[in-house]
């Protein structure tokens, strides 16, 4: 097949994105101070801002989102003991390794009831001690949207029934957000009623609020404190990072509203790639945000370096080819990225 590289697509991530001309605007002309010291003013006011949107009493702006669940993680569990999660949840997976690596904990995983959603009874199972044993469990962690899971949802009413579990416990629990804002657009549901129901939170600002950097952690002011401390501790203090917030700010108040495009995107990518492909290799059901997985014979391998030599980038591994609509893809990028699919499935037989 000759690559067609005039038509490129980016279906990677939703982290592809590139700023917009009001985020490109705001961060030319962003006040700055130092943050190191707290007084970076345009980093202050978006801590506030996303304070005030979770229902938290405050937050701390970050370079990523996996430094978010590293420093939770080790704020609230101690060396040696274990957090709940589920199996393929970033925290327990992707990061696995790091937790490790920087706080000496492990983890208690649990493989959801659908399509990565933990249940309150499932927590409430992994939270009772067998008789005899050593493990103490000091976090339960839960993600939402579940990336593994095909960007599948938890209400804000599951969420809640999970945090009455966990609080019988006296055990706290923490909301991996990356792609919380996606959840709300689907269910609804205020970011605050996500943000209230649970011990502390994060949520990504360069994913589908396509700032170009950044996430946020939330919490009481006590956690927010110690992960200060623990920011610079992990090499994750900066300095005049105004001119990076003033993006989050405008992402914060332009991307939420427009969350239901990329839906609408996904939805009609995997309905065109599920034509293409054998009876269920695409679980539509399940597509229920901006992610579509696909199941092809060969290996995402073979597939992925097809699509890219037909001018479309998507990444995946095993048998799964994983596709992200985002800021950067339209009704026309969709149509594209189909006739791209539409030419390998024909190549491939």
């Amino acid at each position: 097949m000759a690559p067609r590289m005039d038509a490129r697509i980016d279906l990677r991530s939703d982290t592809v994105t590139t700023p917009s001309a009001a985020m490109r605007q705001a961060m030319a002309g962003a006040e700055v101070g130092d943050d190191w010291y707290g007084d970076d003013p345009t980093v202050n006011a978006l801590q506030e801002r996303a304070a005030g949107l979770a229902g938290q009493p405050a937050a701390i702006y970050l370079p990523t989102g996996t430094m978010c669940n590293q420093i939770a993680l080790h704020a609230f569990v101690r060396s040696g003991h274990f957090a709940v999660a589920e199996a393929s949840a970033h925290t327990s997976r992707t990061e696995a390794a790091s937790a490790a690596a920087l706080s000496g904990i492990a983890f208690h995983r649990i493989t959801g009831a659908d399509r990565g959603r933990l249940t309150a009874a499932q927590v409430e199972a992994a939270l009772v001690p067998p008789a005899n044993d050593a493990t103490v469990t000091d976090l339960v962690t839960i993600e939402n949207t579940h990336n593994a899971g095909g960007g599948s949802v938890l209400t804000a009413g599951e969420v809640r029934a999970i945090s009455a579990v966990c609080a019988a416990r006296d055990v706290p629990l923490y909301l991996d957000g990356a792609r919380i804002f996606n959840a709300c657009a689907v269910t609804g549901a205020a970011l605050a009623e996500y943000g209230t129901a649970v011990t502390a939170m994060m949520f990504c600002l360069s994913k589908g609020l396509g700032a170009p950097i950044g996430s946020v952690l939330t919490g009481t002011r006590e956690f927010i404190r110690e992960a200060r401390r623990l920011k610079i501790l992990f090499g994750g203090a900066w300095r005049q990072a105004g001119v990076l917030a003033a993006a989050g700010l405008v992402a914060l108040e332009e991307g939420p509203r427009r969350l239901h495009e990329d839906h609408e995107n996904a939805r009609r990518l995997a309905e065109g790639v599920a034509e293409l492909l054998p009876d269920g290799a695409v679980d539509l059901e399940g597509v229920m945000t901006n992610i579509v997985f696909a199941e092809v014979p060969g290996g995402a391998g073979r597939w992925a370096a097809a699509l890219a030599a037909e001018g479309l980038l998507v990444s995946g591994g095993g048998d799964r080819v994983r596709m992200l609509t985002h800021v950067g893809i339209g009704a026309a990028e969709v149509s594209t990225a189909l006739a791209a699919w539409q030419r390998v499935a024909k190549a491939f037989g």
